[in-house]
């Protein structure tokens, strides 16, 4: 999340997603624009979505994945794209004490749940120290030209054992992941959670990021139980559910894309596959919601939101936020 605290007002019961931007400056025509921003009780603000100097996300209201909180918003509206338009929204119903109302035996469950994230932070820095240690090694036995030379193949290996813990506690915490609801205030959530701490802690920094558009991390993501194919092209790691993913042969998925599994509305959890067929692209910066498919042959462009359940059809280039067709400039065909 990015944010100016001191302009920043979140309500009790708000729910702010990852990589959400509140009260950011904004600049234009020479000049800083700055204000401040109330996310308000039991609002929703999704996935890289934007709450602009002087907006206010409504109480009860949701901005959607990659979307700007507009200037007025009534309270319960939701909110989709940029510049933002309304969007039609069923509540979903669910057990208050699960969603926003837990009992005191769930808090303490979910606070030592929370407490295993250190272990991956652990987890790291004894890799790192295990790298060390093995150059020092090397240094003592062989002189210091032997373990410049040998170091490619030390950190190979700490990105080995990076993957391979990561993948160990992926199936040990959570196991395969189907299409299904859970409320925040539940094992599987909490159990995901962890499980995402390696990804982002361990996995990451040592292997992922690293292994970027190669065979290396499609591997890894087989081993998480995605489905990919030959010669897919994958620029990221953020398959949240990797279970629920097809990447199909000769597919690509862009730098910077989330192939988003999973929505988090009204406090409960809803996961569905997410298919790209053969050769489909998803261009830079992209995100496909849960239910959506791109089929073969097809092209959504960079920054594009592909809403849920959507299905791009075969050979067919669509962009925008929301998606719809683009008409290529006759000298890019």
């Amino acid at each position: 999340m990015l944010l100016l605290p001191s302009l920043t007002t979140i309500a009790p019961a708000a729910f702010l997603a990852d990589d959400t931007m509140v009260a950011c400056y904004e600049l234009g025509g020479g000049w800083m624009h700055i204000g401040p921003v109330k996310v308000g009780r039991r609002a929703f603000l999704g996935n890289s979505g934007m709450a602009g100097p002087g907006r206010t996300v409504p109480r009860n209201g949701l901005v959607a994945v990659l979307s700007s909180t507009p200037r007025k918003a009534k309270r319960g509206s939701s909110w989709l794209g940029n510049p933002p338009a309304r969007l039609r929204r069923k509540q979903t119903d669910a057990d208050d004490s699960r969603t926003f109302h837990p009992p005191v035996r769930l808090k303490i469950a979910r606070s030592l749940w929370e407490l295993l994230r250190i272990v991956a932070g652990f987890t790291t820095a004894w890799i790192a120290l295990l790298v060390l240690a093995m150059l020092n090694l090397l240094w003592l036995q062989l002189g210091l030209g032997a373990a410049i030379a040998l170091s490619g193949v030390v950190m190979l290996a700490a990105g080995a054992v990076a993957a391979g813990v990561t993948t160990v506690v992926k199936w040990t915490l959570v196991g395969r992941i189907d299409a299904s609801e859970h409320p925040l205030w539940s094992s599987f959530i909490w159990r995901n959670e962890v499980s995402d701490s390696f990804v982002e802690m361990v996995a990451r920094p040592w292997f992922a990021e690293k292994a970027s558009g190669t065979p290396a991390l499609a591997v890894w993501l087989r081993t998480l139980g995605a489905s990919v194919g030959k010669g897919v092209w994958c620029e990221t790691y953020w398959l949240p559910e990797a279970d629920l993913v097809r990447l199909g042969a000769g597919s690509t998925v862009n730098r910077g894309c989330v192939v988003q599994t999973h929505l988090f509305h009204d406090r409960i959890m809803q996961l569905d596959a997410v298919v790209l067929a053969d050769g489909a692209t998803l261009g830079p910066n992209g995100v496909i919601l849960p239910a959506a498919s791109i089929d073969a042959g097809a092209t959504v462009g960079p920054g594009s939101l592909v809403m849920r359940g959507e299905r791009v059809p075969t050979g067919s280039l669509w962009s925008g936020n929301p998606i719809t067709p683009w008409h290529q400039p006759p000298w890019t065909r």
